[in-house]
């Protein structure tokens, strides 16, 4: 057996940065569950030379496995132990293009960059039907550096991060979003960012109609990679619709996403527009609706991640509504060790269900 150690990439954001290190074992302790078959054990923090570092042990890891390991939301350098001495272990992670495309863009209300990319990880691990058994029976490492792409949905989707980062793993990305300002600042961007990058693509923004009733708009981006991967065929689609995440339905076929990840309104800021679109700072309202629709979208054996705000919603009222929408709220390893305080107003958690 071996003893690992995990440098903890620093974080812009002090008070996120408190929480790092935990929020990273608890991580790891679902990457060890889902990707490893519990492979990875003794999953705990420490502190070497002064720095924060998250430690574990297990067997020879292939290069295969550090390609895994790569993409932990938190990881900055990977370190066998030796004694009293660190080893530097390269691992490279999934990320398809150059880091700007997350953190060129900034704004008020963003969600940490570092958690998204955990949010989508955790959802992707529990989300079954790919390479490989875990322990707990789900099926494991869409995150291996040649699992074929995921189609992730994220209902509530802002300004983007989150579908820019399922682009980051070459994953085709799709968003709902109700406010017009968020999707015409996200399509102008990503827009740019392209012809910037000179990636090929094709970009179309179009109003979506039926029975001659507007629905709302849509943009749809075909892109490549690379030179290679255009001329082969290998392309992604990234779409982003200004609609109701209520309306889903209208613009996705059923079943088309194997994994739902977003970043619930924290009722801080501003509500949300729960039953009868009352503003209110609970957000139980609004995803008690959507929720149904949500899982009409998502293939069997998918998987949904929902963020929320602890201080306006309870874990286990969340809990309920998800297994009232049909979905089995995941509780292996890791999994209750998500809450972090994001300032006074919030106390932000995550909770992760899978469609039967």
């Amino acid at each position: 057996m071996t003893e690992y150690a995990l440098l903890i990439h620093p974080s812009a954001n002090r008070v996120y940065a408190e929480s790092a290190v935990e929020l990273a074992a608890a991580e790891l302790a679902v990457f060890s569950d889902l990707a490893f078959g519990g492979r990875l054990t003794d999953v705990g923090t420490t502190v070497i030379g002064g720095l924060p570092y998250v430690c574990f042990t297990g067997d020879e890891l292939t290069d295969r496995d550090l390609s895994t390991l790569a993409n932990l939301s938190a990881r900055y350098a990977f370190f066998a132990r030796e004694g009293d001495l660190l080893r530097p272990v390269a691992a490279a992670g999934r990320d398809r293009f150059d880091s700007d495309l997350i953190t060129i863009p900034k704004y008020a209300g963003k969600t940490n960059e570092q958690f998204t990319k955990l949010l989508l990880n955790v959802t992707a691990l529990a989300a079954t039907g790919s390479a490989g058994a875990g322990r707990s029976g789900t099926v494991a490492d869409p995150l291996g550096p040649d699992s074929p792409p995921l189609r992730v949905l994220d209902p509530m989707c802002g300004r983007g991060t989150t579908l820019n980062q399922a682009m980051m793993y070459g994953w085709h990305a799709a968003g709902v979003e109700i406010d017009g300002k968020d999707f015409e600042v996200y399509a102008n961007f990503i827009r740019t960012w392209l012809k910037h990058k000179r990636l090929k693509h094709s970009s179309e923004i179009a109003q979506v109609r039926r029975n001659r009733t507007q629905l709302g708009r849509r943009l749809a981006i075909t892109l490549a990679a690379n030179k290679e991967d255009h001329k082969s065929g290998r392309t992604l689609d990234l779409t982003m619709v200004h609609a109701d995440t209520r309306r889903g339905r209208d613009f996705f076929r059923a079943g088309s996403f194997d994994a739902i990840v977003t970043d619930a309104p924290y009722g801080v800021a501003h509500g949300t527009r729960g039953q009868a679109d009352r503003l209110t700072r609970d957000p139980l309202g609004l995803l008690a609706e959507a929720l149904p629709v949500w899982v009409a979208l998502l293939r069997p054996s998918g998987a949904v991640g929902i963020s929320w705000n602890t201080l306006v919603a309870a874990r286990d009222d969340l809990a309920a509504l998800l297994v009232k929408a049909g979905l089995e709220v995941a509780d292996g390893p890791g999994y209750a060790g998500f809450a972090h305080r994001v300032d006074q107003a919030i106390v932000r958690d995550l909770i992760v269900a899978r469609r039967p």
